[in-house]
């Protein structure tokens, strides 16, 4: 009897490493891990297959466009930006996807900007992230993984010295059969308010 309970556990061990493996080689943990590292190596091709870039700046747009007077505070003519984004939302995802590309292979914040076609409110939305994930924020941990079924849920905490904190980028991420991709940013508008009472505050104190 001993020796089958052994066995049993044995094999509960043996499929506990096998799933713990698997999920490090497949799970939503491991695909941030690529997409990150195809940023490192400029590979879009190799970003694409886990972040799902129309998805996500269509719903970007989205958001940031459904805010209004925290990007007063952050964004120089917010206002107006407001009205552009809900007026340019299909050239604007478009264009976003082209920031988006080419800071995945050039790693310029600055060059991605200039990818931005002139119009009379010029916008860009890696810049409107950055007033969120600053350039001076580092990683700090993955804060959750909450998976149900084929979709999941991923919280990524970085620090924000600007205002001496800490924020939580919500990823939804799905199943794609053999590889889990993002979908969406899920956060974007409660995060600029947020950060947009965290500069009210800053400047004025209250």
């Amino acid at each position: 009897m001993k020796k089958i309970i052994l066995l049993v556990v044995l094999a509960a061990l043996v499929a506990g490493g096998y799933y713990f493996y698997h999920s490090l080689t497949t799970g939503p943990k491991y695909a941030l891990m690529q997409a990150a590292k195809a940023t490192q190596t400029h590979d879009m091709a190799a970003f694409e297959r886990y972040v799902d870039v129309n998805s996500v700046t269509g719903s970007l747009v989205d958001q940031v466009a459904a805010q209004g007077s925290a990007l007063g505070l952050l964004n120089p003519g917010g206002f107006a930006l407001r009205g552009a984004l809900q007026l340019l939302k299909p050239q604007l995802a478009k264009a976003a996807r082209k920031e988006v590309q080419t800071y995945v292979e050039t790693g310029s914040l600055e060059a991605a900007a200039a990818t931005q076609p002139e119009r009379a409110v010029k916008v860009s939305m890696l810049g409107m992230a950055s007033k969120v994930v600053s350039a001076d924020s580092k990683f700090k941990d993955v804060k959750y993984v909450n998976e149900q079924g084929d979709q999941a849920l991923v919280g990524i905490e970085f620090t924000q010295p600007k205002y001496d904190t800490t924020l939580v980028v919500e990823l939804k991420m799905r199943d794609r059969g053999d590889h889990w991709q993002v979908t969406e940013i899920t956060n974007t508008g409660e995060l600029i308010k947020h950060v947009a009472r965290l500069e009210k505050k800053r400047r004025f104190g209250n």
